[in-house]
C-alpha cells in the first residue's frame, strides 16, 4: 500500500488505516488503494478494522476531486457508493473503529460496516451534503434508510444535523463509544469476538438480511451514474 493508507494483519485481523491529509479525504486513488487493501483481507480470510488518524476517521470525498467537474464528481461518488456496497456485503465481519470525527463520506463508511466503534471527544459525525450545498446522491439516501434509525433520518439527511458521539450513536452512526485511549484495543477485542463465529453462517445471515437493501443500493448507484433525480 502506498501513504494513502496502510494494511497490517494482526492475529487474523486486517488493520487498514486512512492516511491522506488532514482530513483522510476520499480520493479516487484512495477508494482503488481500499479495494486492493479488502483484496488482502478477503485472501486472508481476515475480520477487517477500518480506522484512520489520531481525531479523524474521514472528512468526506476529496473536494478537487468534487470541484473539478461534474463528471468527476459523479465518478468519484459512483466509485465510493460501490465501495459502501462492497463492504455491507463483504464475506467477512467489517469494525470501522473511528478515532475522531467521521463527516460525509466518513460517515458514510460508519454505515457501511456491521459495527461501529467511536471515541469520547469534541468530534462531530454526520452528513453535510445539504450543508455545503451538495444534493443526497440516491445511494446515500438508500444506505442512511436502511442503517440510521427512523426518527433521526431527517435530521441527518434533510437537515445535515451534526451530532457528538453519544447523540451518534443514538441516531445509528455508532454501536459503541469509548475513551480514544481505548479505541483499538476495544477494536481487536470485538474482532475476535467476530472472528469466533461461525463466519459462513455470518456471511450467509448478513446477505439474507441485506438482500433487498443491496439491491436497492445497487439501483440507486447506477440512478446516480445517469444522473437521475
Amino acid at each position: 500500500m502506498s501513504e494513502l493508507l496502510s494494511y497490517e494483519l494482526k492475529d487474523n485481523v486486517a488493520v487498514i488505516t486512512l492516511n491522506n491529509g488532514k482530513v483522510n479525504a476520499i480520493s479516487p486513488q484512495l477508494i482503488d488503494e481500499f479495494n486492493t487493501a479488502l483484496d488482502a483481507a478477503e485472501q486472508n480470510k481476515a475480520v477487517v478494522v477500518i480506522t484512520g488518524t489520531p481525531g479523524m476517521l474521514s472528512g468526506g470525498y476529496d473536494l478537487k476531486v468534487m470541484t473539478q467537474s461534474m463528471e468527476s464528481a459523479m465518478a468519484l461518488v459512483k466509485q465510493g457508493s460501490t465501495l459502501s456496497h462492497r463492504l455491507l456485503s463483504f464475506p467477512m465481519p467489517v469494525i470501522v473503529a473511528s478515532p475522531g470525527h467521521a463527516i460525509a463520506k466518513g460517515a458514510f463508511l460508519l454505515l457501511s460496516a456491521d459495527l461501529r466503534i467511536g471515541v469520547e471527544g469534541p468530534y462531530k459525525i454526520g452528513l453535510n451534503e445539504v450543508a455545503i450545498g451538495m444534493t443526497m446522491h440516491h445511494a446515500g439516501i438508500a444506505i442512511a434508510r436502511a442503517r440510521l434509525a427512523p426518527v433521526f433520518l431527517n435530521r441527518c439527511v434533510i437537515n445535515a444535523e451534526m451530532f457528538a458521539p453519544q447523540q451518534a450513536k443514538e441516531a445509528g452512526f455508532l454501536d459503541i463509544v469509548v475513551d480514544e485511549s481505548e479505541l483499538m484495543a476495544r477494536a481487536m477485542e470485538e474482532a475476535q469476538k467476530l472472528a469466533s463465529l461461525n463466519l459462513k453462517a455470518h456471511k450467509n445471515t448478513k446477505l439474507k438480511v441485506r438482500s433487498a437493501f443491496l439491491n436497492e443500493l445497487a439501483e440507486a448507484i447506477e440512478k446516480d451514474a445517469a444522473g437521475s433525480l
